[in-house]
């Protein structure tokens, strides 16, 4: 675990500094959890995880989710679930039509409630594993009171974010390979969001060590390709740890 955290650490290094002279950003995605199997088909999960964002030094976001799992086939599984997330929502500027400022509102912390509902199959190739998994997911974000600068007026005054809605599809194509001999399995996979239109694309790269029947870590690199200009392209690095009982 000490050398895994030692070279993640080395490894930000350059991510970091490559992200503050370009427009991307960097961040580091933690996550801890727990896995219980009910039975040869039916799991349960709880995780909670923790974000940073802008080059790592804001926090972004805290969530804390659940999960069913139920095998329908050895080669097909279906899940659902909740997640709580407490965020932190970005700062935001708006223009006159001339470019003078109108209002800032700055950065704060909202809640979102976010439903899901999978299917995955997959199928084994030699030592190869391959998994395609269809993830439809609800996101509400409830109204909230916040304060904003108005320019014009040089005060601070109330401003309410209204409640939304979101429905997403989110489509992830993976490959994990089977090391003889060895405890750590290395995946790459690629994930497309879409809403009506492709949102964002993430590309991860990782490995998964599996120290002993109850414990396991894990290690990933992920781009995040975004189709928004209020957010921007990230490079993350993440770190897992589950529990299976």
């Amino acid at each position: 675990m000490k050398k895994l955290l030692y070279l993640l650490a080395l490894a930000a290094l350059p991510l970091s500094v490559s992200a503050q002279d370009s427009d991307d950003d960097f961040g580091i995605w933690t996550s801890i959890g727990a896995e219980k199997k009910i039975n040869k088909k039916l799991s349960v999960e709880a995780e909670a995880e923790f974000r940073t964002r802008n080059s790592s030094k804001t926090a972004d976001r805290w969530t804390g989710s659940i999960d069913v799992s139920y095998k329908i086939f050895p080669w097909l599984k279906a899940s659902g679930g909740y997640k709580f997330i407490y965020n932190n929502n970005q700062e935001k500027i708006t223009y006159h039509t001339d470019g003078s400022y109108n209002n800032w509102r700055p950065s704060f912390w909202g809640t979102r409630h976010r439903f899901h509902i999978d299917l995955t199959g997959d199928i084994d190739l030699g030592r190869f594993n391959l998994s395609l998994r269809e993830r439809w997911q609800y996101t509400y974000r409830p109204e909230a009171t916040t304060t904003r600068y108005d320019f014009d007026n040089s005060k601070w005054e109330d401003t309410t974010v209204s409640g939304k809605g979101k429905n997403v599809l989110r489509s992830r194509l993976q490959a994990k390979y089977n090391i003889p001999h060895s405890k750590i399995t290395p995946y790459a996979n690629v994930e497309l969001f879409n809403a009506w239109s492709l949102q964002k694309v993430r590309y991860t790269l990782g490995a998964d060590w599996k120290l002993s029947k109850q414990h396991e870590i894990g290690a990933y690199y992920r781009y995040q390709h975004v189709n928004d200009d209020d957010e921007p392209n990230g490079h993350i690095l993440g770190l897992s740890y589950k529990f299976k009982f």
